[in-house]
């Protein structure tokens, strides 16, 4: 019920991205020969990048949940979520939030210190999207970027600094889900509006929305192949962009203003493949034709 309360599955979302950044700041490390202390030391580093990734995407996502639980009981789509509909108290939800908190801050610490004196920041960016709604139709965007630092996030637990060439997939992740939740929330485009709740539907109208979800969705894959080039990476990338493009266009071609009932298609299957598929490229680039810089 914890699970499904907090939506775990949709870990797929970013998680792929951020095993993705430490690959991408592990890359001269296992250049350096000693391959299997290598393989041990970025292993090591990837367990505990997941379970930072699970305790701090846990704890917002539970935060937002006891944040937005009156209004979540107004909404007809959200009502049945477990707040609102009683399923679960709100100390249990803020014993959850600690808990998850904790977590976070143990795999922090066992990263490097730089990680650890970041989480407070990191933590405190994705608390703040959850009151965003209220006052700005940018919260899509700030949705995303809670998302989108995690590859720069996993860069530093590797490297233990920041290299600005990482922060083209934060702004690709941040594009990514923005234009995705653009989508989603059109579906409250009405009770946005009956509540005075900011969201690009309701600022734009469903149409346009839709729109503006196209632009952030290829603003994304320029930023990806900024990336690949100022990292040098190579055939297996671009197809990964490629085919992450693809999958883009088959989404919102799943959405018309005048039918939304394939929403959930478009976002609960598509933007998984999107991750995992781009995983699957990007990491083979990497793992297979390793640069010797």
């Amino acid at each position: 019920m914890t699970l499904d309360m907090i939506k775990f599955e949709h870990s797929v979302f970013a998680l792929p991205f951020a095993m993705t950044g430490a690959l991408l700041g592990w890359r001269d490390f296992g250049a350096q020969g000693a391959d299997g202390a290598a393989g041990n030391w970025i292993f090591a580093k990837l367990l505990w990048i997941v379970v930072a990734m699970v305790g701090a995407r846990s704890a917002a996502m539970a935060f937002n949940r006891l944040v937005d639980a009156d209004i979540d009981a107004r909404n007809p789509r959200t009502k049945a979520r477990h707040l609102p509909a009683g399923l679960v108290g709100r100390g249990f939800g803020w014993g959850f939030v600690i808990a998850s908190t904790a977590l976070f801050f143990l795999a922090a610490g066992e990263l490097n210190r730089l990680c650890l004196r970041l989480a407070p920041v990191a933590l405190a960016i994705v608390f703040f999207y959850s009151f965003t709604k209220r006052f700005t139709s940018f919260s899509h965007l700030v949705l995303g970027f809670s998302l989108g630092i995690a590859p720069a996030a996993a860069w530093i637990a590797v490297r233990g600094s920041l290299d600005p060439r990482i922060l083209w997939l934060t702004a690709a992740v941040t594009l990514w889900t923005g234009g995705f939740d653009v989508i989603y929330s059109c579906q409250d485009y009405e009770f946005d509006g009956s509540e005075a709740l900011c969201s690009i539907p309701r600022s734009l109208g469903i149409a346009a929305a839709l729109r503006v979800s196209q632009a952030l969705h290829l603003a994304m894959l320029v930023c990806l192949l900024a990336l690949a080039h100022a990292l040098h990476l190579g055939a297996l990338a671009l197809a990964g962009v490629a085919a992450v493009a693809a999958l883009l266009f088959y989404e919102h071609s799943l959405v018309k203003p005048n039918d939304l009932s394939r929403v959930n298609a478009a976002f609960f299957t598509m933007n998984g493949w999107v991750s995992v598929l781009f995983f699957l490229f990007w990491a083979s680039d990497i793992l297979l034709f390793r640069p010797r810089f």
